[in-house]
């Protein structure tokens, strides 16, 4: 069985509160876009995992696909599997690469393996591993709060027909510290309002609150947001907590590619 676990950017990003049990409280628009890694599990043997693609640091034994298979191994008999994953999405991207592998895991276990889960029962598995992996079982836009796991779908028809560029310039942004530098703001966003706009309204209006503090630590990051707009993006932020960019713009400049450092990785999708 392949799967094929896809990336994605938040649209906005607030650090509500810190909460008793040292999580934090948040507020984000999740959406999904098409950078997918590639996993394959077959029935075999014996164990086995195995990596290609985007080198990822660590033993194998630390992935979070692993990590999901223990998960479910607790509660059921999972008989041997050989799994391949082959990564596109970058690490410490601020997209969601790991929680999507990890989620895409469960969900290949309990079908391959024919364990019949409810959304519920995978929702609880995904919130184990990590706050964001239970949008990956939702994957479409949504308004994410509490940890990130409360979802709501959400409409945004202003982005119908725009077009997106993704950077990621290779920077890879140690989440822990990056919490360290927000102070939660509690004030709340107008969501309705700004997703009900049009992008190039959301300047000012549309926040991630890491974005100031990993600017401020890697000065390089501004020059690309600089370029993104400068280029033509209607909007341009920060997804989740760095260092991958994206704009939002009408048209893509032509040679989009050449406008960035040969090392920096970048991706153009439409939005349908």
């Amino acid at each position: 069985m392949i799967v094929f676990p896809n990336a994605k950017i938040n649209l906005g990003l607030r650090v509500m509160a810190k909460r008793p049990d040292g999580y934090h409280n948040l507020e984000t628009i999740f959406y999904p876009i098409p950078l997918c890694d590639v996993l394959e599990g077959i029935r075999a043997e014996k164990p086995a995992f195995t990596l290609s693609g985007v080198p990822v640091d660590g033993p194998p034994e630390k992935n979070l696909c692993i990590r999901a298979l223990k998960l479910l191994s607790k509660d059921f008999d999972i008989p041997a599997i050989s799994f391949h994953l082959h990564k596109n999405i970058p690490l410490g991207a601020g997209m969601g690469g790991g929680s999507a592998d990890a989620t895409f895991t469960l969900k290949l276990i309990s079908e391959l393996c024919r364990i019949d889960l409810t959304p519920q029962q995978l929702k609880e598995y995904a919130l184990q591993i990590g706050s964001d992996c239970p949008f990956f079982l939702l994957n479409q836009p949504a308004l994410g709060t509490g940890r990130g796991e409360l979802l709501e779908p959400v409409s945004i028809p202003a982005l119908s027909g725009k077009k997106l560029l993704v950077v990621y310039p290779g920077i890879h942004i140690n989440t822990a510290w990056a919490f360290s530098q927000v102070q939660p703001s509690g004030s709340a966003t107008a969501w309705n309002t700004i997703l009900s706009a049009e992008p190039d309204s959301w300047n000012g209006m549309l926040v991630n609150d890491f974005e100031a503090p990993v600017l401020a630590a890697y000065p390089e990051l501004l020059t690309l947001k600089t370029t993104l707009l400068s280029s033509g993006a209607v909007f341009a932020g920060m997804s989740g907590s760095g260092s991958t960019f994206y704009g939002i713009y009408n048209e893509l400049p032509p040679a989009a590619h050449r406008l960035f450092p040969p090392e920096y990785r970048i991706w153009e999708f439409p939005i349908l």
